[in-house]
């Protein structure tokens, strides 16, 4: 089985859409200048160093050691993953060319490798707890553990479960030994983040707008959640008095399913809004690039809340919430040295 590698899509999957439209993975460290001459580890971190002599040493190895791995060890014929956060969903090809330098993606990643993606992506879900810990790391790039890339080569092909959710042990860092202790840190709250986002795509429709509502009132309102039925576009009625008579009053609407939110989804719920209201739609499926352009034009203030924007909320007011919002999301604090 040839080797499979993560090349992440910048932070929060911002070059996704990019990556998978222009059939490549690209990389940045674009003040190096073209790789094409680095033909081993020691010419790019002697590069790496001239260009940053502030970093540590270490801080110098990583980043040359990550460098290194897209340069001269991914194949042609390697398999390759990337992914997008706000959907949950991973990309999967097979590395087609030898590295190059272009300004392909943006000219802050020109250093590319072109990629033959697979039509299907893979929704986290499908995948074990010990293969989301693995595909948790926050490193750029990294060689994915065969069991993980197993997992992902079945999901892709049987688009099922797996049907025993076990594994290997959770390991932190990327497998390659890269990340010094003032990262390990942010290592582990990325992939506390993410099963975070786990727990909340397994609650039902009516779980996901109490929790939403019991935001709301962490956060300082009174919010009325619509009963059953036809809600003319609102799910949520939040305001100071709860009743929607005091400004401001908050009309929310919630999509819990798997698809980004369009363009005209963001039209239907705007239609029947007062002057005064102020939107917030929480999509757990995230938007796409229309949706948010429409919502950036509308009559009324409109704030979008996709999955991460969610989890950051609710972590931020964790402590505010009421124990029944708690009993949809249990959380346990955790210490850790600094």
């Amino acid at each position: 089985m040839a080797s499979m590698w993560m090349v992440r899509a910048e932070r929060n999957g911002r070059l996704f859409d990019d990556f998978k439209e222009k059939s490549v993975v690209a990389i940045g460290w674009h003040e190096i200048g073209s790789l094409d001459r680095m033909k081993s580890r020691r010419d790019i971190a002697k590069r790496v160093q001239e260009r940053w002599p502030e970093l540590s040493s270490q801080s110098a190895g990583m980043a040359a050691g990550q460098i290194d791995r897209f340069r001269n060890q991914i194949q042609q014929g390697d398999r390759v993953v990337t992914y997008d956060p706000g959907r949950r969903v991973y990309l999967i090809g097979t590395i087609a060319g030898p590295y190059r330098s272009a300004d392909i993606v943006n000219p802050e990643y020109p250093n590319v490798l072109p990629v033959e993606w697979e039509a299907t992506e893979v929704s986290r879900d499908l995948l074990s707890v010990a293969s989301k810990n693995s595909l948790g790391a926050i490193s750029t790039l990294f060689l994915v553990p065969s069991h993980a890339q197993q997992d992902l080569e079945r999901a892709l092909r049987s688009g099922e479960p797996a049907h025993i959710d076990i594994g290997p042990e959770p390991e932190f860092g990327d497998g390659n030994g890269d990340l010094d202790e003032g990262t390990l840190i942010d290592d582990v709250q990325a992939r506390a983040t993410e099963f975070i986002k786990d727990r909340i795509n397994k609650l039902d429709w009516a779980e996901m707008q109490e929790l939403v509502a019991g935001l709301l009132r962490a956060m300082g309102y009174k919010a009325l959640v619509s009963p059953p039925g036809p809600d003319r576009g609102k799910d949520i009625v939040a305001s100071p008095d709860g009743f929607g008579f005091e400004s401001p009053r908050i009309v929310v609407e919630v999509k819990h399913r798997g698809g980004a939110m369009g363009a005209s989804d963001i039209r239907s719920f705007l239609g029947g809004r007062h002057p005064s209201d102020k939107g917030l739609y929480v999509s757990t499926g995230g938007f796409s690039k229309d949706a948010r352009y429409e919502s950036d034009r509308a009559n009324i203030p409109i704030h979008l809340m996709d999955l991460d924007a969610l989890v950051e909320a609710v972590i931020d007011n964790y402590d505010a919430l009421d124990n029944e919002t708690r009993q949809l999301l249990p959380l346990k604090r955790v210490y850790w040295p600094i």
